[in-house]
């Protein structure tokens, strides 16, 4: 279908002759009674109807149609990709301008035979996938319901007397459904049978096709990758040992062996590996670090690649950047209400440093991103500093940090206070130098936010003191600190309900007497027989008061802060994480294997 401003609604009907037009005869009394209908208005385009609602400012919308010009994409999707709007915003303009429903992929089911009334090729060419059939009337999910040629495509599978009722889906959201309900065409075992039955010797031809078809370690690595996506993997590790290679994922916080490989495909998959990070494939006595940008289901996946010499061979590991699953509202990241509600306090203030601290893996990024989500618009200058820059955000100026390029953290942070920075994000505070010009911007009316590693929320403040920040500056330009841990959280689909044994209660602080209802893992085909799916927050949050302020500055001890803190309302991570298991959201045994609760055992 042509690329371009599409109406938001239709306006061609079929041509109905109406009493009072030529050939139809009615009596004069009639006639006369009759009024002429009004001529229909003229029907919004779709970037009218987006500046019409506030979405959309004019200059966007120019910019966005020159971008048309010469991508010949849908102006939706350019809208979507440059950041202007979100996807789930463009889906609702577009369902309620066109009259159509707007599918909830989340919420449904799918038949896949109805699914597969339509053949692979033509669901993905078109991005359309069958929803439902009843009667005479199939559903199809589309991003552009007036693809008037997807349709015609539809019609030839199902029969002449079928009405076909286009339902609005994302892009990215019908990918999906059609990689989870057809067939996969080629599988990681036939690839690997393909490259031991007279491929093999070509394996080293890596410049993607041959002949015609795709070089078998090609496919194979990507299969791999598109694999771990669909896994919800974090890490995928390339673990050459003596006689094979062994691949495990990271999961949910947790190591999975996924399979073993001879070693001899193992030299040809690293080739591959490193010319699609942009290393150098003859280097393998040093540690090399490269990026590979890969689009699956319909949106952009990072991967960030290091390879280890080691006595086998060289290891590899992959940590996936997947922007549109890490990326979450600030209400969607399990936050309790309590502490909600401290943050978006804390983030009212003009002016002061925001620090979030936890050990590696534990969600600092993600919440930090969410973070500057919430708080980005067109009104606000914010700038970063990372190592590296692992999301782009639209609006906010990000900047990576490269130490032997000479643009290290404390050059960095002086750079960044000559752009006229609102909200300055350092990706951590390492040394004295950092810490103080972080301090400083806070002083001089910014909002900064950073991370430290420490074990809780109240250690930073000795952090700081300890890396050379002094009391009493750091008494008036600390603001809060958040710490967090990530706990699996439990399936809701299968988890089992019982009361709490006295041990269980002496950690939760319950009376064995009246022990409260908790939930264990079982596993079900939901959460692939595991008992868990996904991963929750487990945080507190310190907000500095004006006493604290004076406790800070006269070096109180550690037992006094925390007291004034409770009094004030505080809670640990540790009642946080006893209200998650009450909830049912995880279990005594996962609780104590992500906090310290050493004292009640």
């Amino acid at each position: 279908m042509a690329n371009k401003d599409i109406p938001v609604q239709e306006t061609d009907e079929p041509s109905q002759k109406k009493p009072g037009d030529a050939g139809v005869h009615l009596p004069a009394k009639e006639a006369v009674e009759l009024i002429p209908p009004a001529p229909p208005a003229k029907p919004l385009r779709l970037g009218e109807k987006l500046i019409s609602l506030g979405l959309l400012s004019p200059d966007q919308l120019d910019i966005v149609l020159t971008e048309q010009k010469s991508s010949k994409k849908l102006i939706g999707a350019i809208l979507v990709e440059m950041g202007f709007l979100t996807e789930s915003a463009l889906g609702e303009v577009l369902a309620e301008s066109s009259g159509t429903k707007k599918f909830d992929p989340k919420a449904t089911m799918l038949d896949s035979s109805v699914v597969r009334l339509i053949p692979k090729e033509i669901a993905t060419r078109y991005k359309i996938i069958a929803v439902g059939f009843e009667g005479d009337t199939l559903q199809l999910a589309m991003s552009d319901v007036y693809n008037v040629l997807a349709i015609d495509q539809v019609r030839r599978y199902v029969p002449k007397s079928t009405k076909i009722v286009p339902i609005y889906c994302t892009d990215s959201e019908t990918l999906e459904l059609i990689d989870q309900y057809y067939d996969y065409e080629i599988s990681v075992d036939g690839i690997l049978r393909e490259i031991e039955t007279g491929i093999r010797g070509n394996s080293n031809k890596l410049d993607g096709r041959q002949e015609g078809y795709i070089n078998p370690t090609v496919r194979l690595v990507n299969a791999l990758l598109v694999d771990a996506i669909k896994v919800g993997a974090s890490d995928i590790h390339f673990e050459p040992e003596g006689s094979f290679l062994r691949l495990r994922y990271r999961v949910d916080g947790q190591m999975v062996q996924v399979r073993s490989f001879h070693r001899d495909y193992w030299s040809a998959m690293v080739v591959r590996i490193k010319i699609m990070s942009g290393m150098n494939i003859a280097e393998s006595r040093n540690s090399q670090d490269g990026r590979i940008s890969y689009n699956v289901l319909g949106r952009e996946v990072d991967f960030r690649v290091a390879t280890q010499p080691t006595i086998h061979g060289e290891n590899i590991v992959m940590r996936l950047l997947d922007k549109a699953k890490s990326l979450v509202p600030l209400e969607d990241l399990g936050f309790s209400e309590h502490n909600i509600t401290i943050l978006k306090k804390l983030l009212k203030r003009p002016e002061g440093i925001i620090i979030v601290t936890g050990p590696t893996g534990s969600g600092k990024t993600t919440t930090l991103y969410s973070i500057l989500s919430y708080i980005n618009d067109i009104d606000t200058n914010i700038m970063t500093l990372e190592d590296p820059v692992e999301y782009q955000l639209p609006l906010i100026r990000q900047t990576n940090v490269r130490e032997g390029a000479g643009l290290d953290w404390l050059s960095g942070m002086k750079s960044l206070m000559r752009q006229d920075p609102d909200i300055i994000f350092v990706g951590e505070v390492r040394d004295e130098d950092t810490a103080l010009m972080a301090v400083r911007a806070a002083l001089t009316g910014h909002q900064v936010f950073t991370t430290l590693h420490t074990n809780d929320a109240i250690g930073c403040i000795a952090r700081l003191g300890d890396i050379g920040v002094p009391g009493h500056l750091l008494a008036g330009s600390l603001i809060g600190a958040l710490a967090q841990r990530l706990a699996r959280k439990l399936c809701l689909n299968c988890r089992k309900k019982r009361n709490a044994n006295p041990e269980e209660c002496q950690i939760l602080g319950a009376d064995p007497k009246n022990p409260p209802e908790i939930y264990d893992a079982v596993g079900c085909g939901k959460c692939k027989n595991k008992g868990y799916k996904g991963r929750v927050a487990i945080v507190e949050i310190l907000r500095i008061d004006r006493e604290m302020d004076e406790l800070i500055s006269t070096h109180a001890t550690r037992r006094v802060i925390l007291d004034h803190a409770i009094a004030q309302g505080f809670q640990t991570m540790q009642q946080d994480g006893i209200s998650k298991v009450l909830a049912g959201e995880i279990t005594v045994s996962e609780l104590i294997n992500t906090i310290d609760f050493t004292e009640r055992l």
